[in-house]
């Protein structure tokens, strides 16, 4: 049963409530009922006025304790209509997307939408959910109708986090179909006119990785008739459209032979030319190996995972961002295309550029910074950490 909780921050807390942080950690928090359970509706007062500050909900497994959901002194209330205008917000936010080929997208971006340890990716008429938190567990049954009916989504397929998974407080099992059916758990969709699948119910997060979409597309744009790696290629998502814009070669590179077989099988989703190869291993290492033998390549995109997923790592992928700059640049033939990226939300844009203007000033290669890049619309940024993917497409002049 669902409680309505009344909560006390300190000073410091109570600034990040006012300023519509979405996060209120357990060292902000100074007074709250005892028997506070997760799912609980927080209602957060002014330390000295006693009045409303901000609503939300009580985790009580998270150092996260309260994931906001709404900040500032006008009254709400947390009931269907709320969550029914906020997903229609959302959708709203997308709909200049979806007026192109595309009909893949991200229609609730976690915190930046306001749903915290929530995310909802549409693949055609297939809508994925992934939970995070078992804060939701009480509206979920409305929140997964509701998002499908915004979607026009036909299948709806619930996929959980590990603790969700282990979690022994609700009944739902990790790619479960929820709603209608799934015939093939590999789901074709399109973004800018190329085919692409998603194995919704074993793939990673939901599936895909939705986020690139524009630099995916930027990078095909400028790939006809050129040799291009795809470095920690996963599915292919940069090497296919590549090769459907006319690309003479790709590469693609990844640890994984599995994910290097989806991403050949979504090059056949489309008519191409061009020779896809592929190269199994740890990308330093093949890296290296493709240096020693003097290769190179028109086009490098180098998009590695998470480096830094806590504190601890992030001098190690700063190193790693380092490291994978100067292989990069080696790799770049004359008068070509080097795209570095990062999705490590604790190596800020700021000091990932800087980290590229230092390793690519090693050789002395004359290079223009043609572009920055940030997240595809349907990743819209509500508070500083929601912004971890950065992109530098790195020109030489030689």
């Amino acid at each position: 049963m669902q409680k309505r909780l009344a909560i006390k921050l300190n000073a410091k807390g109570e600034q990040f409530v006012l300023r519509g942080h979405p996060w209120v950690f357990s060292n902000s928090i100074t007074k709250v009922n005892s028997d506070a359970n997760t799912g609980d509706l927080a209602i957060i007062f002014s330390k000295n006025k006693n009045k409303v500050i901000g609503l939300g909900l009580y985790d009580k497994n998270s150092p996260i304790r309260i994931k906001m959901l709404h900040s500032g002194t006008k009254k709400e209330e947390i009931n269907s209509e709320f969550f029914q205008r906020k997903i229609n917000e959302a959708f709203d936010r997308r709909k200049a997307l979806l007026q192109t080929n595309t009909n893949s997208y991200r229609l609730i971006f976690g915190e930046n939408d306001g749903f915290p340890g929530l995310i909802a990716d549409v693949y055609a008429k297939v809508l994925v959910v992934k939970l995070y938190s078992e804060i939701w567990l009480t509206y979920l049954e409305y929140l997964l109708d509701s998002l499908r009916r915004v979607a026009n989504s036909e299948t709806v397929i619930l996929r959980l986090s590990r603790s969700l998974q282990q979690s022994k407080n609700h009944k739902y099992r990790d790619g479960e179909v929820v709603y209608g059916e799934l015939k093939d758990e590999v789901v074709k969709f399109i973004e800018h006119g190329v085919h692409f699948s998603a194995n919704v119910i074993k793939g990673h997060k939901t599936g895909y990785f939705l986020d690139h979409r524009a630099n995916r597309k930027q990078v095909g744009v400028w790939s006809k008739g050129k040799t291009i790696l795809d470095v920690f290629s996963y599915a292919g998502g940069f090497s296919v459209h590549a090769l459907a814009n006319g690309a003479q070669e790709v590469t693609s590179l990844d640890i994984s032979k599995q994910a290097l077989e989806i991403a050949v099988e979504n090059g056949k989703l489309n008519s191409y030319s061009g020779i896809h190869k592929t190269i199994a291993g740890d990308a330093f290492e093949e890296m290296q190996k493709l240096i020693k033998r003097k290769i190179t390549f028109d086009v490098v995109v180098i998009d590695p995972p998470s480096f830094a997923k806590q504190a601890s790592e992030i001098e190690l992928a700063k190193k790693k961002y380092r490291q994978l700059a100067i292989l990069g640049e080696k790799l770049t033939a004359k008068n070509g295309l080097l795209v570095l990226a990062s999705c490590s939300s604790r190596v800020v844009a700021e000091e990932f550029y800087k980290i590229n203007k230092e390793a690519l000033a090693v050789n002395d290669r004359l290079y223009k910074l043609k572009l920055k890049t940030q997240h595809d619309v349907d990743h819209p940024i509500g508070f500083p950490e929601g912004a971890y993917l950065k992109s530098g497409y790195y020109v030489f002049v030689d």
